[in-house]
């Protein structure tokens, strides 16, 4: 967010994380299931030898469309995701008089926790229900409205809030980390000889990609544990304690990071998307709104 100022704040950055979510998810959606598919199946018993082999069972299966199973409330969650993300983290960061590396951290864990509250937790539930659904083949659910409407029918509103601890404790630690480390990575251009515009996409997408790889070695065995959580067979985990014990007893520590590289190519992908979107947007919204 090299891009990103003390005065980049209000509601416009709001809008603006809406459209990048969205316009990030829809590209990126594909390797977004192949890792929920690889952190969902057995260790012991492995269905998918890797993102490969997942991807071809998928398309021979359900056909190309199958990669995009749960898309729609993905893509839709991702906008609000990003929404919460963005307009929280400017917002926090306009709050202090000077912007460092401190502020831009607490307004990362402060964008994190907004957005695993408001959207993450609930569209990742619906997400991995149906991805995990269709996994199993046991045709519950047809689709992200019909599992919204069985999961509030049977489990009620908190039903959607599965996993929700690990999921606060996931985003809070990568916006803590990617916001302020996209900046770091940014600034070192320089020192390669490379001149980056502050609002160039392309630099800060390239810093951003290499910001969220990164994030991922501090916070796969959260995401993990709240991917299992939010499974089909969530109801064999007391919480999230719990299921942490479970997965270790059962599957020993390599469980904690399964589907690392998939997610480690999803993450980085996400976020340099957006982080190359935003100030395309930001520039073309600006001009429609000014």
């Amino acid at each position: 967010m090299a891009f990103v100022s003390k005065k980049e704040s209000g509601v416009k950055t709001i809008i603006k994380g809406f459209l990048t979510g969205g316009s990030q998810a829809t590209i990126t959606y594909p390797v977004e299931f192949i890792k929920t598919q690889l952190q969902l199946q057995s260790k012991t018993k492995p269905q998918f030898s890797g993102m490969a082999d997942c991807a071809k069972q998928t398309i021979a299966k359900h056909g190309i469309t199958g990669l995009y199973t749960g898309a729609p409330v993905r893509i839709l969650g991702a906008g609000c995701q990003q929404m919460c993300r963005w307009g929280a983290f400017t917002n926090i960061n306009a709050m202090f008089d000077e912007t460092t590396m401190f502020t831009r951290l607490v307004a990362g864990i402060g964008a994190g926790a907004t957005e695993a509250v408001l959207a993450v937790t609930p569209v990742e539930t619906i997400k991995t229900r149906v991805t995990d659904d269709a996994r199993r083949g046991t045709g519950k659910y047809s689709g992200s409205a019909d599992a919204i409407v069985k999961i509030l029918r049977s489990e009620g509103p908190m039903g959607l809030y599965k996993g929700v601890i690990p999921t606060i404790a996931k985003q809070a630690t990568n916006q803590a980390i990617r916001m302020p480390l996209q900046m770091v990575v940014f600034n070192q251009f320089a020192a390669f000889g490379i001149k980056a515009d502050k609002s160039s996409p392309l630099m800060n997408g390239i810093a951003g990609t290499i910001a969220g790889s990164l994030s991922v070695l501090c916070t796969q065995p959260q995401d993990c544990i709240k991917t299992r959580m939010q499974g089909e067979g969530a109801s064999k985990y007391k919480g999230t304690v719990d299921c942490a014990k479970q997965m270790m007893a059962n599957e020993g520590a390599g469980a904690f990071f399964a589907g690392s590289l998939p997610r480690c190519v999803q993450v980085g992908m996400t976020t340099g998307v957006s982080f190359a979107i935003y100030p395309i947007i930001t520039d073309l919204l600006n001009k429609a709104w000014d």
